[in-house]
């Protein structure tokens, strides 16, 4: 698989330009996720098979950051994803961890101890926690699809009978939404008055976007964007958000770049399938790729948001 940027409308060339290299930083993982750049001006990431989180420095060293990351129990089942997968940080710039094995969200306290957010819901284990966000009051937003269960939706480890989006508010665990059959990678827009969601199922690969209520809640959502048609590898996924409102969505065939009107308006296609990314450098203008065995970057016209 090459790498280059597919231009489908001419507003990307404010975002993108078409010579800009795709450049690959390290390789040799197992499955990479969770990118997430930190104020110290490194880049932290997650191997889910290797329950590893690792950093990345821009001298090019990638060492060990935490291990176990997700998973910290004798044995699992083989095949099972048990490392964490998403991170993100706090406005304390405390990081916040999706652990896919131990089935809940921690968050990492400056002596280097866990604080468990999140593990049930209303007495059942959660699924695999995915992907998270936090809004600027403070909520933390996540979903919860089954991905961490080898036989996913009908292990019998799962406790819950869906896949759902939640938010949690000073120690309350609200459910947002449960009607979407992998919910996966979350976005605010700029003003927080809406949240998109994908899905990464195959069978119906979209984003829905639903409007944040003034409780935190959601309202009724809506289809922002549909690849279902699609045949390339991969699955909508992780994705981030320029000030401007503009979508960069991972999925089939590579990162999808939108406008705030949901029109395609290109692709940034990597050497090997993207599963999530993250605005990283001093000037949030360089998307840092995670991408199945190796970590990759792009320098973009635009600037990021960012926790």
């Amino acid at each position: 698989m090459d790498s280059r940027i597919d231009r489908f409308d001419a507003a990307l060339d404010a975002l993108l330009s078409p010579d800009t290299p795709i450049e690959k930083l390290a390789g040799g993982f197992t499955f990479t996720e969770g990118p997430i750049w930190c104020s110290e001006g490194h880049l932290l990431f997650s191997d889910i098979p290797e329950n590893t989180i690792f950093r990345w420095t821009p001298s090019g060293d990638v060492t060990v950051f935490r291990k176990p990351s997700g998973f910290d129990g004798a044995e699992w089942p083989q095949g099972a994803f048990i490392g964490s997968n998403g991170l993100t940080k706090d406005s304390a710039g405390r990081l916040t961890i999706c652990e896919h094995g131990n089935r809940r969200v921690t968050r990492m306290e400056p002596d280097g101890s866990l604080t468990v957010l999140a593990s049930h819901y209303q007495g059942k284990c959660l699924n695999s926690p995915n992907d998270a966000i936090y809004k600027s009051d403070g909520a933390l937003y996540f979903t919860d699809p089954p991905y961490g269960l080898v036989k996913q939706d009908d292990d019998p480890a799962k406790e819950l009978d869906f896949n759902g989006v939640y938010r949690l508010k000073d120690g309350e665990l609200t459910l947002l939404h449960k009607a979407m059959t992998r919910p996966n990678g979350l976005a605010f827009t700029p003003d927080e008055r809406f949240l998109y969601v994908a899905n990464s199922d195959r069978g119906n690969m979209i984003w829905m976007k639903f409007p944040v209520l003034a409780d935190g809640t959601l309202g009724e959502g809506s289809v922002f964007a549909d690849v279902t048609s699609l045949r390339e590898f991969g699955v909508p996924d992780g994705m981030k958000i320029d000030r401007n409102g503009n979508l960069y969505c991972t999925g089939p065939g590579g990162i999808h770049v939108f406008n705030p009107e949901g029109k395609r308006l290109g692709l940034i296609v990597t050497p090997e399938i993207p599963a999530n990314l993250h605005w990283g450098d001093a000037d949030a203008g360089t998307l840092y790729i995670t991408a199945r065995n190796g970590l990759y970057r792009v320098r973009t016209l635009a600037t990021g948001i960012r926790p």
